[in-house]
């Protein structure tokens, strides 16, 4: 069914497109495409509805009673903080999450409790999203719990270099909120699991959510800004990423070009194989790699 609700909402969002290409005066041509697109509308509306995909969350240790029931205090604090995580995660995919102010688009990206999960006492959360989209920037929640998913797998049993893609990915303030989260957890003495679509980890026990605490707060993951001297090699708009020649030592810097920044292209054509002072900001988790990026194209210089 999703395939069939894809295909009308592709030819409904052509023929608009075509509508508002075309005059209003002209009455005779727009009647036709008009038409196709009334009958496009009550096709997409009668299809069965579709159902929101749900993620489960649950927990063991000190809070929770098997698959009885858990502190209602503990309960409630652990539903909010996980909230927060995922709409900090998700204000990071889409592009609009900064260091500082509120978390864009907080009402949007709420989750809904639809039950509980039983096995290990928890809840079950059903994802804003409600129906699929023409649109990459509609999926970003369904993507955002993945990435809490991967953070929470990674920080137990991946490599610090891993963990560091993913926080490039999601934004070092949504991490802080990931691990808002887990210290909750680890100051309550427990521990989690989450399942959504074919993804699924599982906390072995409470040192291993202390260990993930750890690697994930903010002495762990290491920012700041630094100077250098070189060329710029080359840009890849489309990828965002730049390479970047040392004047002072033997040396090639390969980064990323912030969102902030929104013609990267810009490098290619105004300063590529010239001269140039640039400050970058440099993020490195744990003993991983150092991972660059153009924050500003202001503080360029000759």
């Amino acid at each position: 069914m999703t395939s069939d609700y894809l295909t009308i909402a592709s030819e409904i969002r052509e023929l608009e497109n075509l509508l508002a290409a075309i005059p209003e005066g002209n009455v005779i041509e727009r009647m036709s495409l008009e038409s196709r697109l009334e009958s496009a509308k009550a096709a997409l509306a009668g299809l069965p509805q579709q159902f929101a995909p749900k993620a489960r969350l649950t927990f063991r240790g000190k809070p929770v009673f098997g698959s009885h029931g858990i502190a209602a205090d503990f309960g409630g604090k652990a539903a909010g903080a996980f909230s927060d995580a995922f709409a900090a995660v998700a204000a990071g995919l889409s592009e609009g999450l900064r260091y500082m102010g509120p978390i864009p688009n907080r009402d949007k990206n709420q989750l809904l409790i639809t039950g509980t999960a039983i096995g290990s006492f928890g809840f079950e959360f059903e994802l804003p999203e409600t129906e699929p989209s023409l649109f990459p920037e509609a999926e970003k929640t369904q993507e955002a719990m993945a990435k809490i998913e991967a953070l929470f797998r990674l920080a137990a049993e991946g490599s610090d270099d891993e963990v560091a893609e993913v926080i490039e990915e999601v934004h070092p303030r949504a991490v802080k909120k990931v691990h808002d989260f887990l210290e909750l957890l680890v100051q309550q003495q427990a521990w989690c699991g989450l399942d959504f679509g074919d993804r699924s980890f599982r906390y072995a026990d409470f040192e291993q959510i202390r260990a993930s605490c750890e690697r994930l707060k903010d002495e762990n993951i290491q920012e700041a800004e630094e100077t250098y001297r070189g060329e710029f090699q080359g840009v890849l708009p489309a990828g965002r990423t730049f390479e970047f020649q040392l004047a002072d030592q033997a040396g090639l810097i390969r980064g990323k070009v912030d969102l902030a920044i929104e013609d990267p292209d810009v490098l290619n054509r105004e300063w590529l194989h010239k001269p140039v002072t640039v400050k970058l900001n440099v993020m490195q988790v744990g003993q991983g790699r150092p991972r660059f990026t153009l924050m500003t194209l202001d503080d360029l210089s000759v």
